[in-house]
């Protein structure tokens, strides 16, 4: 982890296991060099744990290596600094957390298409123009101004407004864009097509200002380090984390709590020599923002998944205030 270099058995015994001779540390080290859970990186190098190596480790062997009570203090704090204002809170967290794990992280905006609708208000604000306030189930609010062709009058508004809320009502954001309108067939063509537009002004202003904004941070930490000494590879990877497309796969493809990809396990090729820690957090147990860590694959994992999962509870707590009040 602090040096990035091979570990022979000599150094075991005189640091870590003085009571065991060299031999038969090495005798030791063979075996699990056969079980595949160390390699050798060249001949009379010492061993470095193995992508299996590092799984074995992450998922029975760590234990978290920072105090809790300490640390979660210091986040919260630290984020409370900015809990005004969403965006600039998740910029700050963003620095935060590639500060606090000296390696490149990346956290998302919360996301109100992740939720259901609980109640949409149209309101008429001019000629041709219409407020949609937007209520999820979850409490988050979306304001959007939508064109209004027909120039609907107010009672024709405040019918779409009983109309819609009726039929939509828990059906989620994300898939009002393929939605089979079948309580349009009613009869009326002036409703229907007041529906028809409404709807697809709806799902575009959805679209629009809900795009997933990502903001990454310390991408310069990992310059210094020897796995990122190849020019072309470090150009490579550098270029992945300014496309915000390659880091939305990465984030879709991770599901909720924290999640770690180690290597190969990684599907995006410029990241299978690295290691990946992902978690998500929530408002009202929905998830709506993604937080993540991009580091070697010899990082101290208990440490950073420890940090990951604290920022992510912190961002919990904070959102959900924020967007409650």
């Amino acid at each position: 982890i602090s040096t990035a270099e091979p570990v022979g058995s000599r150094t075991i015994s005189k640091k870590y296991v003085t009571d065991v001779s060299p031999a038969t540390i090495r005798n030791e080290m063979s075996d699990l060099e056969e079980m595949g859970l160390i390699e050798q990186p060249h001949t009379s190098a010492g061993r470095v744990p193995s992508e299996k190596g590092y799984r074995l480790y992450v998922d029975k062997l760590m234990e978290q290596s920072l105090k809790e009570d300490v640390a979660g203090d210091m986040v919260m704090d630290e984020l409370k600094e900015t809990m005004g204002e969403i965006d600039r809170l998740v910029r700050h967290a963003s620095r935060l957390l590639s500060n606090m794990t000296s390696y490149a992280s990346f956290i998302t905006t919360p996301q109100i298409r992740k939720n259901k609708l609980q109640k949409l208000q149209l309101i008429k604000v001019s000629r041709g123009v219409l407020l949609a306030v937007i209520i999820t189930d979850s409490g988050m609010v979306k304001n959007s101004t939508i064109r209004d062709y027909l120039d609907m009058t107010e009672e024709q508004i405040d019918q779409l407004n009983v109309l819609l809320n009726r039929e939509l009502k828990g059906t989620d954001l994300e898939s009002l864009d393929g939605l089979n309108l079948r309580f349009m067939d009613n009869g009326n063509p002036l409703l229907e097509e007041m529906i028809s537009q409404i709807m697809s002004e709806l799902v575009e202003a959805l679209a629009y200002s809900d795009t997933m904004e990502i903001y990454s941070n310390g991408a310069s930490n990992l310059l210094g380090l020897p796995e990122y000494a190849d020019i072309t590879k470090a150009k490579s990877f550098f270029n992945m984390l300014e496309d915000t497309s390659e880091l939305s796969k990465i984030i879709t493809l991770n599901g909720d709590d924290v999640h770690v990809s180690i290597g190969s396990e990684n599907t995006v090729e410029q990241l299978r020599d690295c290691s990946l820690i992902t978690a998500t957090y929530k408002l009202d147990g929905k998830t709506i923002g993604s937080v993540g860590v991009i580091g070697p694959t010899r990082m101290e994992y208990s440490k950073v998944i420890k940090i990951v999962d604290m920022m992510t509870r912190n961002l919990t707590d904070i959102i959900g205030g924020l967007l409650k009040e």
